[in-house]
């Protein structure tokens, strides 16, 4: 299949543009990216029409909140544990919920789907494309860990009247979960070095040790720039590899976050200052922290804003001062890279996922739907 006389924004390195190119698919992948040195003819003319990667919505909770159902449909927070990294969303995923293909409609090819935030330690985080009937024939992988910081697991566990319920305590609960499994690694390599016993089997530890092996990242919940700088602290401490998911008052700390090398996921932009620590909300948050040096992707925290709203989401961002080049790469390349996933999607490149969507204006403007949208190579019906 080859798609011929788009305007091409590669997302690569480079932020290369081709005004007028092809892009060749075959197997789900894209074979080859070009210049058409005047009218081509292929397979799918664009017409001159501006091709982008398929968006990519970093911080979602997609499937696991059912589209109009209630308690019945509600599988993201298992609040009566506040320690719970073994759970896998992938086992509360439901890839027939409507808001999958609303996804589809609006051009936003992948998400990363994770646990909710009662819990201080919340569960594994998983990217998924957003065509398919079975999860797991979706999935891009296990991408990382969630933890709670701030009010969230507060409240969960003050109306139980068990810990944690001050910010001293989640992250006590956080640190104690990381350092025994920690040890836990530590015990396993030292009785496969000695021929010894294996440690008992630790379901909870077992769970957190690719975070150890940077294998994936932690992915703190953080809105105040106190919680901000204690998902900092315990990275650090830890070793961890880490992005900043909300990170909502990080413009009013960018020059402190510059020098972390840290990303943040930032969103819901599209929403109410709904509880205190999002008092200092604000849609300039994204452009600050981007001028800042730090790497940004922009969420929609699906179902607290649905997941089809991305783009106006990054639009809106855009109006308080976020570049074309920065939004963009908010929801393709960046998005990829902040999830570990930009081996397969987030640029138009020779071997990533034919991942596409076809716009003719603005992909971020109010009006603006995609022309066409395209998953592994396949034609999603608009």
């Amino acid at each position: 299949m080859k798609i011929v006389n788009a305007k091409i924004y590669t997302c690569d390195e480079a932020f290369t543009v081709i005004e007028n190119g092809f892009v060749q698919i075959s197997g789900g992948k894209i074979t080859q990216v070009g210049e058409c040195a005047s009218y081509c003819e292929g397979d799918i003319d664009a017409q001159g029409k501006s091709l982008f990667p398929g968006f990519i919505d970093c911080h979602t909770h997609l499937g696991l909140t059912t589209s109009g159902v209630g308690f019945e449909g509600e599988d993201l927070n298992e609040s009566v544990d506040a320690c719970t990294p073994q759970l896998r969303i992938i086992d509360g995923i439901n890839p027939l919920d409507y808001s999958f293909e609303l996804a589809r409609k609006a051009g936003v090819t992948a998400a990363v789907v994770s646990p909710g935030s009662a819990n201080a330690v919340a569960g594994q985080i998983y990217a998924i494309k957003t065509a398919g009937k079975r999860v797991d024939k979706m999935m891009l992988g296990q991408v990382g860990i969630k933890f709670s910081l701030g009010e969230n697991p507060k409240m969960t566990y003050n109306d139980r009247d068990e810990t944690p319920v001050t910010r001293m305590a989640v992250a006590a609960v956080i640190r104690e979960a990381l350092y025994k499994a920690q040890r836990y690694g530590q015990d396993i390599e030292k009785a496969r070095g000695e021929d010894g016993d294996m440690p008992e089997y630790d379901i909870k530890s077992e769970a957190l040790l690719p975070l150890f092996e940077r294998r994936i990242k932690a992915h703190f919940h953080c809105h105040r720039a106190d919680d901000i700088f204690t998902a900092v602290r315990i990275a650090s401490e830890f070793g961890l590899d880490y992005t900043l998911v909300h990170c909502t008052d990080g413009y009013l700390i960018a020059d402190e976050l510059a020098g972390e090398n840290c990303s943040a996921v930032v969103g819901p932009v599209i929403c109410d200052r709904c509880k205190p620590e999002m008092a200092s909300l604000s849609p300039e948050n994204a452009a600050v922290l981007a001028k800042s040096g730090v790497k940004v992707a922009v969420c929609t925290d699906h179902s607290e804003v649905p997941i089809e709203y991305l783009p106006l989401s990054v639009g809106i961002c855009r109006k308080h001062g976020l570049s074309f080049e920065d939004a963009l790469l908010s929801v393709t390349r960046n998005a990829a890279q902040i999830a570990g996933i930009a081996d397969r999607v987030g640029s138009i490149e020779t071997g990533k996922d034919a991942d596409l969507t076809l716009f003719k204006g603005d992909p971020f403007e109010v009006m603006s739907s995609p022309a066409m949208v395209m998953i592994g190579g396949e034609r999603i019906e608009l």
